[in-house]
Order: C-alpha cells, then structure tokens, then sequence
C-alpha cells in the first residue's frame, strides 16, 4: 500500500508539554490527592450537580469520531475534555478556572498530528479521560488480560473519582451535558451504564477497505515519526494512546486466541492483516454485545460514516433525537456540517491484490451484519 497526505510534516513533541506529560505521570500520587481536596473544596457545589445523560462518542480510531466529537462541542448543552486538560487531567475545576482568568485571548488553530487537515487548539475537544481509565484499571491496555469493563467487575473508587470530575468540568464550564471522545470506550458500554443508566453511545462505522486504509497510514506516520524522535511513542503512551506507532497493541475484548492472531500478523509485518482481523474482532465484539442485551442496544446508536458525509442532515437530526438534544442554540453548527462534511480526499487506499482479498475475508460478513443493524427499522 502507498499514501500520500500533502503537508505531512514530521510529528513533533513539545520538550515542554513532554516534560509536564512525563511530571504528570510521575506524580500522579499527589494529584489524586489534590484531586481529592479539590473536590471537598467545592463540597455542595458540585455534590448538587446530576450527570444527565452523557453522551460517548467511541469506536475504532479513524471511524469519524473526531469529526463527530468537534461537532458535538459546539451544542450548548455539552462540554468535554479539551487539549488543554492534558496533561493536568486530575484537577479539571482548578485548571479552567486559572485558565480563564489568566487568558488573554483563544489559542491558534493548527493542522493535528495526524495530518488529515483537521484543525485544532487547546480548546478543542480531546480523548483525555483515558489517563484517568488506565490508573485505576492498569491492566485496560494489556493485550494478555481482557479490556472488556461489562459492569460486574467495579471499582468503588474509581466510580466515585469520575462522577465527581465529570461534575467538576460541569460546573467550571456552565454546562449540563457530558461529552466524551474515547475509542476504547467500546470495551466499557457495560461499565458506563452501570454507572449513567441514561448513557448515550454514538458509534460510527467505516466501510473496511478505506477504514484499514486510514488505520495503516496513521500507524505509518507515527512509526517514521517514533523513528525520528523517541519521544513520540512515549507520549502516545503517557496520553493512553496505543493505537499506532512503535507501542501499537490491540484491546483484548475476551478472546486471546484472535488477540494472538492480530499481535503476530503484525510482528510479522502483515499489518493489513492485522488491522482487518482487528477491524473484525472489535465489530464482532460490539454487535454480539448489543444483539444480547436490549438495554445496551436501545442506547447505542451505529451510522454509517458514508451516511453521515453524504446525507448529514438526516443523520445529525438522527443523533440528536437519539441523544436528546434539542436543535435550539445549534441550528448554524448543524447548518455548517451539512454543507461542509464529506467524505476525505487527501489519501486513497492503494492496496495490492492480495491485501484486498484479506481486507474481504476478515471483513465481510462483519461489516454486512453492520449494516443489517444499521438499516433494520427502528
């Protein structure tokens, strides 16, 4: 397979945000603990506040959960994670309060790291909450032990901490409504609900070939760039980002055996391979999920990608009745995507013969029940 993304300039590390990255971790003893008073601090303040119907955007990385995720934002009923939560991820109230005391003006936008000419700022939305996911459950990126949280295995602790951080961003940002981007929160839907009976899940899905496409050109990129500078891969790993580069490992959603196959088509340099068995295993995972539990599945809405850039209208009115949000206060946001989304044009997948057979084989009957669930009537 060949790409190609004009502008693609190396990725770069920040020595500063590096070194606050890897403090951060270090210290992270101590920021529980200022976490701890940070919340007592704010006692009724934030005790008062419900957590009313979240909203999660999850599903493999490259789906269209950013594109999802940055247009959510922007709905006045919602706030999420922003750059700029990291890597202070443990005091939220605290930080944003500072932030915008001592602002002077909104940050610039520039071209991500992932080069698909999406801009953001340190008030962008961003997957920040999994620092918080891989503390207290250390074993959530070990290929050998299983990710699945189903909601039978709980940790009081961690329970208490995230209902009250998500509090805490609440009220230091006016908002009523959570948001959050997190791709490995599709191993969790058990555990969210077990937690906001009221959740809502919104969960994209790409057609395999240009979805594996899009998942190998990003762990290239980050792998020439782990070439060039170490440091990139470590802080993937201090911002719980193991999706590509050096350090790329699957979840384990309960099946060693596919696990296995997927770690060594890609120790093998089979990585189309690896990433359409794993493209596979994770849907697979999902619909048997859903299929077996309607409570889990009255909550999660799946949409084509396709769909959402060529009919946006009918799926953003879709996502909205499903999350609950009403139109008022987002009609120009809604107005701007429809015209704007489409489908990217920067790259095309160039895969050899043989790749293609591969991408068919694992993936096809997957994607077809995908699309069985998707279309059925509601």
């Amino acid at each position: 397979m060949s790409e190609s993304c004009p502008g693609a300039a190396e990725v770069h590390v920040p020595s500063g945000l590096h070194a606050q990255s890897r403090f951060f971790a270090a210290t992270r003893g101590l920021w529980l603990r200022l976490a701890a008073l940070e919340s007592a601090a704010l006692g009724d303040e934030i005790r008062d506040i419900p957590i009313d119907r979240p909203v999660y955007v999850t599903s493999l990385p490259r789906s269209g959960t950013t594109i999802l995720v940055e247009m959510l934002a922007r709905h006045p009923a919602l706030t999420s994670h922003r750059y700029s939560d990291f890597p202070n991820v443990w005091t939220p109230y605290w930080r944003n309060y500072l932030l915008q005391k001592t602002r002077r003006q909104a940050p610039p936008k520039q071209e991500r790291a992932h080069r698909d000419r999406i801009e953001v700022s340190g008030d962008s939305p961003e997957a920040v909450e999994e620092v918080l996911w891989m503390h207290f459950f250390p074993d959530s990126h070990d290929p050998k032990s299983s990710s699945v949280l189903d909601g039978s295995r709980r940790n009081a602790t961690f329970d208490t901490f995230y209902r009250d951080h998500i509090r805490k961003l609440l009220v230091v940002r006016s908002a009523s409504r959570y948001l959050a981007k997190g791709n490995y929160n599709l191993a969790r839907i058990g555990y969210l609900r077990a937690l906001f009976s009221d959740a809502k899940f919104l969960i994209p899905i790409r057609d395999p070939l240009h979805h594996v496409a899009s998942l190998e050109k990003q762990h290239r990129l980050f792998c020439r760039a782990g070439a060039q500078d170490p440091r990139v891969p470590l802080q993937l790993a201090l911002a719980g980002h193991f999706e590509f580069g050096p350090r790329r490992r699957p979840l384990n959603l309960g099946d060693d055996a596919q696990v296995d196959g997927i770690r060594e088509a890609w120790a093998a340099g089979r990585s189309v391979d690896g990433w359409s068995r794993y493209w596979a295993m994770t849907y697979r995972y999902l619909l048997d999920l859903l299929e077996s539990d309607q409570d889990a599945a009255d909550a999660c809405l799946l949409f084509r990608y396709e769909t959402l850039c060529q009919s946006s209208a009918t799926v953003i009115d879709r996502i909205l009745e499903h999350c609950e949000l009403p139109l008022a206060g987002f009609e120009q946001t809604r107005e701007s995507y429809c015209r704007h989304l489409k489908l990217p044009d920067y790259y095309a997948p160039d895969f050899s013969s043989d790749e293609q057979d591969l991408i068919h084989e694992n993936c096809t009957a997957v994607y077809e029940r995908l699309c069985r669930w998707i279309e059925k009537p509601v």
